[in-house]
């Protein structure tokens, strides 16, 4: 999948000046015909592109995203069903094929406008132009925690609303009555004059063939019925009872197994390799060179991987390969410097004249952290079953971007796209890694030659050592203090910038701030980690206003508050985790308390970690976390998702660290790339604040503020500041100390 951004569709020319520059001839038109026989049976009727009725009065929800424990098939069947007016007990749900017809428009469209309106008559021309566009990007993505304030928003909701609609007018329409007199409810519809009731089904046939209003009218909050509840997640039972189907439970008649070794330095390519070493070996079948990896073919995968980790192999070489973890954070700092000292410094905000106000100041507060390299470490490891038979590839494999998948596996194997057929399955965790198509290309290119089909399992040491990678980084921070302890000036300098813009930004209200980066590129390949820019500076910005409010001797909380007078709603959620977290209960001995909030997606998070440090280990004891994303849609899967995220957080911020040695990552499996364990976790509690702005993300927002909260915590509880991450680095074993002792 190719990085796609906001500035993307500036530069290319979707948005120029704010304004919309499009032709009627790029409008949608009837895309159901293209996409009935992919997602209708017979006796089903497809009302629209989101969504069929049954005979049986079933409603479908067509769901452009993919399913990986974050609820996306249920959040958004909710919010179609509920402008729909459907019967919950009725209404089901379907992943939408890789088609280009079921790119995600409405994804792109409400990331790069947001809450824009546009009049009815331009409306299909800006959905048309998006569509286009996301076809053109083949973008499927489920990601950037943006499947319910966009396709939730802008396409399940209008197409439940415009669902109702087409099917009031049918029934006005066969019944003879005025439209105004019919009413929707649990997906039957009502004649209360006449005494008449019929299921949506009997004018399933009849609403199919009318416009459907382009902008229908959608409830306010207070109509919902369905959003809002907490009904059963979609994938909850199959998943309980061992039905549910992942990548790697594919199974084909005849099937035959693969794994690989790739070239452990990244860039370099494979030399050569001694085919006939393993070529007896039972169950063996082939041995096949991918250029820059090594796949053997088995009857089965302990064979397969057998074989390849006796296959005498040798690699080419690079400079790369003498590079160490010391190297790049040596670079990153000689960058940083460079920038400064060159003037070429790369702006990402500048308010004020920081440098100006820090230069006459008489208090000045610095500090730099650093974080390491992560993994995605999921659960599940990077695995597809190809089979490519009369003139087709199929993959069964769970990615996070269907479309895309198809294109670039077309692409590798010389194939058109429409003849490489993705049957997208549950994802064994995600977190952006699953966004990325090599693992699907090699299954691809292996089975190319094959007259079989081939599952392909990378190893839990080639996932750990092959990953795409959140990056290194190194933050600078400078703040001035006045009189009374309060900062007039903040500057950040960071190294390498990735996405979201805003991820540095503080919700502050300090007057002056220079936020700039410097790029300092390396070998190591970088990815979407969950939260992306945001998993890295929260932890910087959190840490440091922390570290000036203790230097101003303030009460970290108390100040944060303070600097918070002009953002009510950032305020509220902080207040709201205070108080559950009773901010100002006292604390045993060699117990601390830290507090951090942070935005991302839309959505603002403040927690509260308690943690106990003994003999020099810190155990988490609690968090409380508060969370507004505008509306929650599902508030038991927003908060699973705020513990997904806290637990994913803290495992990162307690352990996770890839390193380079010899220009290969050092870790290969769980031993050596800890996880937080189930007797480790904290307890988690989650607040929910429904403010009624425009709905945010759920799956993302609750990883960026768990790391400097846990930092914070850990100052309060021993006086030790952790400026770099992971905090198993770190001894301690300091004399008990704490923060709330200044203040």
């Amino acid at each position: 999948m190719g990085k796609w951004t906001r500035r993307a569709f500036v530069t290319t020319g979707i948005l120029a000046g704010g304004v919309l520059a499009v032709g009627v001839a790029i409008r949608p038109g009837n895309r159901k015909l293209k996409v009935a026989g992919l997602v209708a049976g017979e006796d089903e009727t497809l009302i629209n592109l989101w969504l069929k009725l049954g005979p049986d009065n079933i409603v479908t929800a067509i769901v452009p995203h993919a399913e990986m424990g974050q609820g996306v098939h249920t959040t958004l069947a909710m919010m179609l069903a509920d402008e729909m007016d459907a019967d919950w007990s009725l209404v089901r749900v379907l992943e939408a094929p890789a088609h280009p017809e079921y790119a995600n428009y409405a994804l792109a469209k409400g990331y790069a406008l947001g809450d824009q309106s546009f009049p009815s008559w331009l409306l299909p021309t800006v959905d048309g132009f998006f569509l286009q566009a996301t076809k053109m990007m083949n973008l499927q993505i489920t990601g950037g925690s943006t499947s319910t304030p966009t396709t939730g928003l802008h396409a399940m909701r209008v197409a439940g609303a415009a669902a109702k609609a087409v099917l009031l007018q049918a029934a006005a329409t066969a019944w003879v009555v005025p439209l105004s007199e019919l009413r929707a409810h649990n997906s039957v519809i009502h004649h209360d004059a006449s005494n008449r009731s019929a299921p949506y089904a009997e004018f399933a046939l009849g609403a199919a063939e009318l416009d459907a209003p382009v902008l229908p009218r959608l409830k306010s909050t207070e109509e919902f019925g369905i959003m809002g509840t907490n009904v059963q997640k979609f994938d909850i039972p199959a998943k309980v009872d061992g039905s549910a189907q992942f990548g790697i439970d594919a199974s084909l008649p005849g099937m035959k197994y693969a794994t690989v070794m790739a070239a452990p330095v990244f860039g370099t390519q494979l030399e050569t390799v001694d085919t006939a070493a393993i070529q007896d070996m039972p169950g063996v079948r082939r041995i096949v060179n991918l250029g820059d990896a090594v796949a053997v073919v088995a009857d089965g995968y302990w064979q397969a991987k057998q074989a390849l980790d006796r296959l005498p192999v040798q690699f080419t070489a690079s400079d790369a390969g003498k590079r160490e973890q010391s190297d790049i954070f040596q670079q990153f700092s000689a960058d940083l410097d460079d920038a400064i000292a060159q003037g070429r410094e790369e702006t990402d905000l500048n308010k004020g004249d920081a440098r100006a106000a820090i230069a006459k100041a008489d208090r000045i507060v610095e500090a730099e952290y650093r974080v390491p390299y992560l993994a995605h470490a999921a659960m599940e490891p990077m695995n597809c079953t190809a089979w490519v038979h009369d003139g087709v590839c199929e993959l069964w494999l769970g990615t996070q971007n269907p479309l895309g998948f198809a294109a670039d596996v077309a692409k590798a194997i010389d194939f058109d796209q429409e003849n490489v057929l993705v049957h997208n399955q549950y994802l064994g965790g995600g977190f952006g890694r699953r966004a990325f198509s090599d693992y699907a290309i090699q299954a691809a290119r292996i089975a190319v030659d094959s007259p079989y089909p081939v599952k392909l399992i990378w190893s839990r040491e080639e996932d750990m050592r092959h990953d795409h990678y959140r990056q290194a980084s190194i933050s600078r921070f400078k703040a001035a203090l006045n009189d009374a302890g309060m900062p007039v000036a903040w500057e950040n300098q960071f190294v390498n910038k990735h996405d979201p813009v805003e991820a540095p930004y503080i919700p502050y209200g300090i007057d002056n701030q220079f936020i700039h980066f410097a790029e300092s590129k390396t070998h190591v390949p970088w990815g979407f980690w969950r939260s992306v820019d945001h998993s890295l500076h929260a932890f910087f910005t959190e840490s440091f206003i922390d570290e000036v409010a203790v230097a101003a001797g303030k009460d970290p909380y108390r100040y944060r508050r303070d600097l918070l007078s002009g953002a009510t709603r950032f305020r509220d959620v902080l207040d709201l985790a205070a108080s559950k977290s009773e901010w100002d209960r006292k604390l045993a001995e060699n117990w601390g308390r830290g507090i951090a909030i942070h935005k991302s997606f839309g959505t603002i998070v403040a927690q509260v970690a308690e943690v106990e440090v003994i003999d020099g280990k810190v155990r988490v004891q609690r968090v409380v976390c508060a969370v507004d994303a505008g509306f929650a849609i599902h508030p038991d899967g927003m908060k699973a998702q705020m513990e997904s995220g806290i637990a994913y957080g803290l495992t990162a911020a307690l352990y996770g660290d890839i390193s380079i040695g010899r220009g290969a990552v050092v870790q290969s499996n769980f031993h050596d790339y800890e996880m937080l364990r189930m007797n480790e976790a904290p307890a988690i509690e989650t607040y929910i604040l429904n403010s009624g702005e425009a709905i945010g993300g759920a799956g993302e927002p609750g990883t960026p503020a768990i790391a400097p909260a846990l930092a914070n915590a850990i100052f309060d509880a021993t006086g030790k500041r952790i400026r770099e991450l992971p905090v198993k680095l770190h001894d301690l074993r300091v004399p008990g100390h704490s923060a709330k002792d200044v203040a």
